[in-house]
């Protein structure tokens, strides 16, 4: 299957980095290699673009995608949260700019061999890195009824949780549960037919959780942006495009976090925290899709872009 990833807020994003041609810039999240080709069309012979792509088969397609860009580019197979040792391999200390767009692909979603999507039938699976052990079907089929309503409702906001796990339980109980389509079947007879019938897919939100479960999205969020905030030469930018709730939610607030100065009580004539502002945020507001990019790509509505610069 050929890797196809509609790029979100492209001409925003690659807008927002400021771009100095001569410069060095990461592409956190290579996917499609949609911001990454737009990047290096503004860099000159100087720069350089590092992509990151934990998904071997994006790496793959991406290269073939930007080898006219190949003498301006290094691939790297990592996780963006692995940004200072990607940095040392590449005998680079400093960067001028780095794109992060957050959750799964559209290929990860369409291909249902990766057992992402609750619209396919597949092999539980839900791997963004395919050399990891930790797979949805060991999460469905191990974790403690307590542990799948935790994850369920705090990755997935799902108000129906505890059903949800209970029926799981229950139903691998029965015999373990292999498939997206067994998995489907579970969740939607754990939710009450009145509260089927409006809103998103019934699986939609489990799904999610489960995939945030297995590929530690959220708990290494707030250490990533700290670290790249100490390789980010003065000046340089980082563009973090979000799609739900809890992602949006850590960054607003690890760049509020590290945009802060002094936090002595106001009693104190004199700072002793020595804390100073690291970052400066650039969106007060978060930037949206517009009303085209929504209607061309559904999967684009919940998109929202925070920037910040570094001091």
């Amino acid at each position: 299957m050929e890797f196809k990833h509609e790029t979100v807020l492209l001409h925003e994003t690659v807008e927002n980095l400021n771009i100095d041609p001569r410069g060095v810039y990461v592409d956190g999240t290579l996917g499609g290699g949609g911001h990454s080709e737009l990047i290096c069309s503004k860099l000159s012979e100087e720069g350089l673009l590092i992509g990151i792509d934990q998904d071997e088969e994006a790496l793959a397609s991406a290269q073939e995608r930007l080898k006219k860009h190949s003498n301006r580019f290094e691939f790297i197979n990592s996780n963006f949260s692995n940004i200072k040792e990607v940095l040392d391999e590449i005998h680079r200390d400093k960067i001028n700019g780095i794109v992060l767009d957050l959750g799964v692909s559209s290929y990860q979603l369409d291909n249902r061999e990766r057992g992402f999507s609750y619209m396919q039938d597949a092999e539980l699976d839900m791997r963004m890195d395919r050399k990891k052990s930790l797979t949805a079907r060991e999460v469905v089929n191990t974790y403690s009824e307590k542990e799948l309503q935790r994850i369920i409702k705090l990755y997935g906001e799902e108000k129906w949780s505890s059903r949800i796990a209970k029926f799981i339980v229950d139903g691998r109980g029965e015999k373990e549960i292999k498939t997206t389509g067994e998995l489907v079947d579970i969740i939607k007879k754990a939710i009450p037919a009145g509260a089927r019938r409006n809103g998103p897919h019934p699986a939609k939100r489990a799904f999610q959780a489960i995939r945030i479960e297995v590929n530690n999205e959220l708990d290494i969020l707030e250490k990533t942006v700290k670290d790249i905030s100490q390789v980010l030469e003065a000046g340089g930018r980082i563009c973090i495009i979000t799609f739900h709730s809890l992602e949006d939610r850590i960054i607003k607030n690890v760049y509020r976090e590290l945009a802060t100065g002094c936090i002595c009580p106001r009693e104190l004539p004199i700072c002793q925290c020595n804390k100073e502002p690291v970052l400066k945020i650039i969106t007060r507001k978060p930037i949206y899709p517009s009303d085209i990019e929504m209607s061309n790509n559904p999967r684009a509505r919940s998109a929202k872009l925070r920037v910040a610069e570094k001091i």
